[in-house]
């Protein structure tokens, strides 16, 4: 899958946990485009009234550790993200993301990134490419099956399509 179309990044440190991400008060509801309206609430309020479709969350080290709750990445989602990249995620945001249908790569060199360049990604070849510096970044792809997952839009319609091919 590749998303070629350049996107803002939106560009946050390390150890950004999910309450962070989506303010535990905000949780009442499971609605993705609600959810949206709070994403990186204290972090930085600006965010839910700016982010546009087609943009990137952009972080350092260990993004999204705390809870399992969904609601983190659901609120990413709801928000128009396209993706998220970081040098390394916390495995349960990982994982929920993936059973979301969230794209997310992890990339070593994603803190060469500044806020609001433009970027797009190849999540089959395992690529960033950084627009404003022209400087292409390793990353790690996702394996097949876990891409699979996220081309279908999650585990939820991953399965009723194998479901409805049995």
């Amino acid at each position: 899958m590749s998303l070629e179309e350049p996107g803002r990044a939106w560009v946050f440190g390390d150890d950004v946990d999910t309450d962070q991400i989506t303010p535990s008060r905000f949780i009442v509801s499971t609605d993705p485009e609600e959810l949206a309206t709070h994403a990186f609430n204290d972090l930085r309020p600006e965010f839910s009234a700016n982010v546009d479709s087609g943009e990137f969350v952009v972080a350092g080290k260990n993004f999204g550790g705390g809870s399992s709750r969904e609601h983190a990445p659901l609120s990413l989602i709801g928000a128009g993200v396209d993706a998220v990249v970081a040098r390394s995620f916390a495995r349960i945001f990982f994982r929920n993301a993936i059973n979301l249908g969230l794209p997310v790569m992890i990339c070593p060199e994603a803190d060469r990134i500044e806020d609001g360049e433009e970027v797009s990604i190849d999540l089959d070849a395992g690529t960033v490419h950084n627009h404003d510096t022209d400087e292409t970044y390793d990353a790690e792809p996702l394996p097949p099956f876990l891409q699979d997952l996220v081309d279908e839009g999650g585990l939820k319609p991953y399965t009723r399509k194998k479901l409805d091919s049995a």
